[in-house]
This record gives structure tokens, sequence and C-alpha cells, in this order.
């Protein structure tokens, strides 16, 4: 008796975790279609990042030890560990950025026919212009 009832609750159990996964790809779809290019072009740079780190990490955190016998699931839990500190890492580093910036040159390239030419709307560039314009007016006082 107890035993059909416990199968109902797992089911029901596993539907609402469907729903709950369906509800949250909902979400992340509705979230890509108003990301800017540049946005979904900085998370690839980012995940790709990731994927660099998590096989450093795999490498320095080789922790075999032949004493002590491993635990059931040690190698699962290990690569779920690198695997969520590899994506928190993603960004840091600087491969994201190089990567990024680096694609956006290729594409600057290609809509200029094969010539590179500076942003104009780079507000940094602008900043330097400023800053250069207003020392060279008004002089070292």
């Amino acid at each position: 008796m107890f035993s059909g009832m416990n199968g109902l609750g797992s089911f029901d159990q596993s539907m609402a975790m469907l729903e709950a996964q369906k509800q949250k790809q909902a979400e992340s779809l509705r979230k890509l279609e108003t990301q800017t290019e540049d946005e979904k072009l900085r998370e690839q740079t980012d995940a790709f990042e990731a994927i660099l780190v998590k096989t450093l990490l795999d490498q320095a955190l080789n922790l075999d030890d032949g004493l002590f016998p491993k635990a059931p699931g040690h190698d699962i839990y290990q690569s779920m560990y690198k695997e969520q500190l590899s994506e928190e890492l993603a960004g840091g580093f600087g491969y994201s950025d190089t990567l990024f910036n680096w694609l956006k040159e290729q594409e600057n390239i290609l809509k200029n026919g094969g010539i590179y030419k500076p942003e104009q709307n780079n507000q940094k560039s602008e900043k330097m212009q400023d800053a250069g314009s207003l020392d060279v007016e008004k002089g070292f006082e």
C-alpha cells in the first residue's frame, strides 16, 4: 500500500522537476533573444576560457593518493567541483578578454574590406583624445 503511494509521490516530484526545468529553459531562451551580439560573444569567450581553466584544474588538482582509498562517487564529485570552479573563475584570467578583442578586430576588418579601422564610437579613445586636447590647449600649469 505504501509502496504505491511512494511511486506516485516520486512521479509527481519528477513532473515538478521537469516543469521547473522547462521554465528555466524558457527563461534562458528569452534572455538569449534580448542579448546583443557583443553580450553573446562575451558569453561564448567566457565559456571557452572556462574550458581552458577546467583543463588546467584537472592537471593541477590531480589528488590521487594511493594510501587512502577513494569513496564511492569521488571522481564524479571532483569533476563537478572542478567544472563549477572553472565556470566561476572564467573571465578573470584574461583569455576571454583577449579572444573577445581579437574577434572584434577580425569583425572590424571584415566590415571594412580587409582594412583595420579603429571604431569611432570607442569611448576610451574619445576620452583619451579629449584629455590630450585639453593638455595641449592649457599646457602644464
